[in-house]
Formats: C-alpha cells, structure tokens, sequence
C-alpha cells in the first residue's frame, strides 16, 4: 500500500516585488537630494551671509586660483571668490526665475480659465494667440520682449515668463474644460450657484494641481532660459553675481581655468535637475 507524502507549499515571491522596492527607495532618495538641493539654493538666496563672509564684488584675493580649502571654486580672473559669487547669484537666479514663473502662471491660467468657461468666439480668439505665442521660438521671443522693455534682471524675467504664457493656458484650458462638465460641477449650478461661485469655489481648485506641476517644472526651465539671456549679456549689469553672468565672464579663460565654467555650471545643472525630479514627483502623485 503506497503512501503520500505531503510536500508543503512554499510561497514565492512575486516576480517584479523586488525591483518595485528598489524603485520606490530609490524614488524616495532622489526626492531627498533634490529637496536638499533647492532647500540649500533657496538659502543661499535668502541669507548667503550664512554661506559666506567674503564680498561677491571685490577682488581680495589671488587671481585665478585653483580650488582650494579657502576658495572652494577657486577665484576669478580679478581675485573675487567664485563660490562666494555662486552663492549670492542665487539671489538673482532664483528670484528671476520666481518672477518669470508667476507671470506664465497667472497670466497663462488666466487665459485658460477664460477660454474654458467663455467658450464661442471668446476661446477662438484667446487660443489663436496662444498658438501665435507657441509658434515663436523662445528665444527670439524673451529677446524681442527685453529689447521692448530694457536690460535688466526683471525685465528679463517678465520676458521669459512671456514666453510660459502659452503653456500654461493651453493646460489650463483642458483641465477647465475636464472640470466643467463633472456631476458635482453640475449639481453646483443646481443647488443656484452662480457661475463665479462655481468657477472659483469648484472649477478652478480642481484644475490647478497639473498646473501647479507645471509651474515647478517651468521654474527650472525659467533659471536656464534666466542663465541664457544672461549669458548673452541681456540679463543683471556686472559686476552683478549672476549665473548667466559668471559663466559669460569665465569664457575667456576656459582653457585655461576650467573651474570658472564647470563648477558655476554644476551648480545650474543641479539646481534645474532637482526642480525638474521634484515637479514629475508632484505630477506621478497628484
């Protein structure tokens, strides 16, 4: 007579658990470092006395030194310490790029909320010039409007949110549109709400979390564009410490004084990279 062994199950683990978990960690530490990153710009903005006691603006040191344990990223080529002017740069990176990214969004979410809730000739007119504003690369066109309005640091922030508008409304149109033909929207207007009730107690709320997205992904994109125009000379006057600026004085001596344009660039690179990981993390979990 034959008898069964009895084999106990084993549970497997499920194929793919563990890249998951690897995933959701590393997620979860890329969102770290790009909060620590903004976190320490933004400092460096508010209070860069903090960072540093040297002056961004006079040359007290050696010309073009070599990083070291005074001068962190070296000096420049009159004896100013590059990571001292790093630093106090933020303050107008960080600011212009605030600026350029609220003028995209109030006026770009303005346009959209119009264009959702107006609807006939009122949202083909507003869409046209949207689609004007698309056509026009943004370049060309945060330089036609500095020329308009002058050099300077705002100005060339209110240039380069300009250039957002567009973005903004489009988006914001497509969530005003989704949002306005939902059953609570509905039932809003049929308990007698008016429509300036339901567009900012119900339409509006719900449609600015995608947008508000996009003003975190536009606020790196503002400080290249902000580092761009500077570059070319159309942003803050020197000896102002901007980062546009720094990396445009340095190209002269990058041949032979690399730290000049690598390390000021890092600094950028970093920055928009954190500002851009932190946005598609805000996107992912709205």
């Amino acid at each position: 007579m034959s008898t069964l062994t009895t084999i106990p199950a084993t549970r497997l683990p499920r194929r793919g658990s563990g890249n998951r978990t690897g995933g959701l960690t590393a997620r979860r530490t890329g969102t770290v470092v790009a909060a620590v990153i903004l976190v320490l710009a933004v400092l460096w903005a508010l209070i860069p006395q903090l960072f540093t006691t040297h002056d961004p603006n006079s040359g007290t040191f050696e010309p073009l030194l070599e990083p070291n344990g005074t001068n962190w990223f070296g000096t420049d080529s009159v004896g100013r310490d590059l990571y001292t002017r790093v630093v106090w740069g933020a303050r107008e990176s960080l600011a212009g790029a605030l600026i350029a990214v609220l003028v995209g969004l109030v006026v770009g979410t303005l346009i959209g909320l119009l264009a959702g809730t107006r609807r006939g000739w009122v949202d083909s007119v507003l869409m046209r010039l949207v689609d004007v504003l698309l056509s026009i690369p943004a370049l060309l066109l945060s330089l036609s409007v500095i020329i308009l309005l002058g050099f300077g640091t705002i100005n060339a922030a209110i240039a380069v949110g300009i250039t957002s508008v567009a973005t903004f409304a489009r988006l914001a149109r497509s969530q005003v549109l989704s949002v306005a033909g939902s059953d609570f929207v509905e039932a809003a207007y049929g308990s007698g709400g008016t429509q300036a009730q339901v567009l900012f107690r119900h339409i509006l709320p719900n449609s600015l979390t995608p947008v508000l997205a996009l003003a975190a992904l536009q606020f790196g994109s503002a400080i290249l564009q902000l580092s761009t125009l500077g570059f070319l000379g159309y942003g803050a006057p020197p000896p102002t410490p901007e980062w546009g600026l720094i990396i445009s004085d340095a190209r002269d001596y990058m041949a032979t004084s690399w730290w000049l344009t690598v390390l000021p660039g890092v600094v950028i690179v970093a920055v928009v990279c954190a500002a851009n990981y932190l946005s598609h993390t805000i996107r992912k979990e709205a």
